[in-house]
């Protein structure tokens, strides 16, 4: 059975223009040509230009694909497909964490800055590591429960939104004394124990490397706003006194 120019276009999902170039240049070649020079390519064509249209999906120029198509069997091809596929996915999959990060730090900011853009793709020098605050069960912990900007969990929506009314509390100024802002330490406390498991010392000393902007950035984490941290504070020290 053999396939015309527009058919074996259609099939492939490539323009007839595109069948007609090949052609041209010697890369697949019809079987057979009939009267007015149509063309009819057999099945051993249309596998022939499969290996050219996987080729081209690994960017290869047509020059070496030409040089290799003799060389390679479909299924190193298909291989070669394969791995090409993977390396995009682990791609794709690595935007839609950096743009689920730019989501998040959007609804706590409001905008997004370049900085931000950056710090998503550039690394920070560390000064320390992890190992100078916390042990490596306490990392174990830490790196499994604490909410991840590049993440779209429900603890991460937690967190934001418990920020997000801190926000709020400070653009409307509600005092930290307020019921209010009571009430946001009380679901603050609420999550501190699912994320900490109850254990407070190790809250405690985390909470001291989150109000220092340098320390954050030196762990690699998104720094808190100090208008937040000092909100906090108040709010704590109130409760306290009362």
């Amino acid at each position: 059975m053999y396939l015309t120019s527009g058919e074996l276009a259609k099939r492939f999902k490539v323009s007839l223009r595109t069948i007609r170039y090949y052609d041209q240049i010697g890369l697949v070649r019809p079987s057979k040509v009939g009267e007015g020079g149509k063309r009819f390519y057999s099945g051993e064509d249309c596998l022939m230009l499969e290996k050219v249209i996987l080729l081209k999906s690994l960017a290869l120029p047509l020059e070496e694909i030409k040089l290799v198509m003799d060389k390679q069997s479909i299924e190193s091809i298909l291989l070669a497909h394969k791995s090409y596929l993977e390396e995009q996915a682990v791609n794709i999959q690595s935007s839609i964490t950096h743009t689920v990060s730019l989501l998040n730090i959007h609804k706590l900011e409001g905008n997004i800055h370049w900085e931000d853009l950056l710090a998503l793709t550039v690394k920070p020098e560390k000064n320390r590591s992890w190992n100078a605050f916390f042990t490596d069960e306490e990392q174990e912990v830490l790196q499994g429960r604490l909410p991840k900007l590049e993440e779209d969990t429900l603890s991460t929506q937690k967190w934001l939104n418990l920020v997000r009314r801190i926000q709020l509390c400070i653009q409307d100024n509600i005092s930290p004394a307020s019921e209010h802002a009571k009430l946001i330490l009380e679901d603050m406390d609420i999550l501190s124990e699912e994320t900490f498991l109850g254990d407070q010392d190790l809250m405690d000393r985390f909470w001291e490397v989150r109000r220092s902007s340098q320390l954050s950035n030196e762990l690699n984490l998104y720094p808190i706003k100090q208008e937040i941290i000092d909100f906090i504070e108040q709010a704590f020290a109130f409760i306290q006194e009362t």
